[in-house]
Formats: C-alpha cells, structure tokens, sequence
C-alpha cells in the first residue's frame, strides 16, 4: 500500500471523512507526481500553477495537502511539512444570496412539467429541510420520523442531527416509501449526480442559484423568524455559529428600518 493510499484508507476508517471529501484528497494528491517525497520547491512550483484558479479552490486543495502532510509527520513518513512556506490566500468575503422565493416557487413547477418529482423533493430538502446536496442525496426513509417530524440527518464527519419537518416539507417529501427518499425507493443518487441535475435543472429557468443557495434560503428566512442563530447552526449541522452570523446580516429588520428612516 503506497502512502497515498494509505492516507486516504485512515482518512475513511480512522477520521470518518465522506467519500466526497476522500474524493477531494484523491484529486488534488494525484496533481503532485510523488507527493510524499516532494520537496518545498516541488509544492511551490506546483502552487505557482494555481494562481489562475479562484483563491477558494486554492484555499481547499492546500488544506487538502496540509491534511497529507500532517498525517506524514504525525505517522512518521517524513519529518517535515513542504507546504510550510505557502499561505492559503484570502477569500472575498461575500454574503450569501439564497434563491428567492418567486425563483423556487418556478423551480418546483416546473419539476411538475418536466415530470420529475425526484428533483421536487431534492429541492424541498435543500430549501424547506436545510440539508446539504449530499445529505438530500442519501436521506432514506428509516431516517424520517414522521410522528415526531424529525429527519435524522448524517452531515459531514458522519455526524448525526436533527432537523425538523414542516408541514410543506411533509407534503413535498409525502408519500412514505422505503429505502431512499429523493427517488421514493429507487436507486440513490450519488451527490455530484444531483448537484449537477438540480443546478442544470435551474440554469434551464434561467435561475441564478445552486443546490447551496436553497440552504442559504433556509438558514436566512429560520435566522429571521426566530433570531435564534445558535439553534439555526445546530440544525444545519454547523459546528460554529460564526458561519450562521454572516447569513444574519441578511435577516436583520434594522436595516430596513435604517433606510427607511434615512428615505423620509
């Protein structure tokens, strides 16, 4: 077993990372031709090909590579960390812009005329229950309570929460079957699979939004009804709330007081 197997086997079974994210480590380890050997000129001279990319992607594949070489260190392979001169570069620091509700309301619909009820569900899973593309992917239907209204969702790291079901949510994901619950029991979808269809699906109508902006949608409109970030967090499988206060910018009524007081 070569070291970047090795690696990404511990990653799995010993770190409990998603496939999606062993997925991601896989792609950007295989960029470097012998990544356990590298040296710091062989990571910066692959770093300087990056530059073209956005400083996000840069941001992740570097971390990727950070995770490679701590593991290394910490488990004896080499003694030192080649990227331990590289800085991850900054980020904008955008505010998120979930889909609006005129824009959903036609996604919806037009999942009716396209006779696709597998894509209406995975919509109202990201807008009305705050999952992730990959969580709505996998749900199955042993994971849904419905006497007490509660989806029991596996995140990121396999970490298991709550999260609970609205009556439109109940309608949209209703009738009850077995197995998976985006294709009522049918073969389940893999997330880059139904990232790519619902996004497709949305660029069709002429809509600027992704699978992520309907979670943004969820989190903004739970973040103004209740004010209550903390809970909204817990619910959408966030381990700090500081993610959650960037989206409460966009709920905060005193803004529209603010202008509207400055309009008079």
């Amino acid at each position: 077993m070569n070291a970047v197997t090795e690696f990404l086997h511990w990653a799995q079974h010993d770190r409990n990372r998603s496939p999606h994210t062993i997925a991601r480590y896989r792609a950007v380890l295989d960029q470097l031709t012998e990544p356990l050997s590298a040296t710091i000129e062989d990571i910066e001279t692959w770093w300087a090909t990056r530059y073209h990319m956005a400083p996000a992607t840069r941001q992740n594949e570097l971390a990727c590579l950070r995770a490679f070489y701590k593991w290394a260190t910490r488990f004896d392979h080499r003694p030192d960390d080649p990227t331990r001169r590289l800085d991850a570069p900054a980020v904008d620091n955008a505010f998120p812009r979930p889909i609006g509700r005129t824009d959903l309301q036609r996604a919806l619909d037009a999942c009716d005329e396209r006779e696709a009820p597998d894509l209406r569900r995975a919509l109202a899973l990201g807008a009305y229950g705050g999952l992730r593309v990959s969580e709505a992917a996998s749900l199955d239907w042993a994971d849904v309570d419905l006497d007490k209204r509660l989806l029991y969702v596996r995140g990121k790291g396999r970490k298991e929460r709550l999260a609970g079901i609205s009556p439109r949510l109940l309608d949209e994901i209703l009738p009850a079957a077995t197995g998976n619950v985006v294709t009522a029991g049918g073969p389940t979808y893999g997330a880059d699979t139904l990232q790519r269809r619902v996004n497709r699906h949305l660029d069709r109508l002429g809509i600027d939004a992704t699978f992520h902006k309907l979670r943004a949608r969820y989190v903004t409109q739970g973040i103004a009804d209740t004010g209550d970030i903390y809970a909204v967090a817990r619910a959408v499988g966030w381990a700090s709330v500081e993610t959650a206060k960037h989206y409460a910018a966009l709920s905060d009524d005193a803004l529209h007081r603010i202008a509207a007081a400055a309009s008079r």
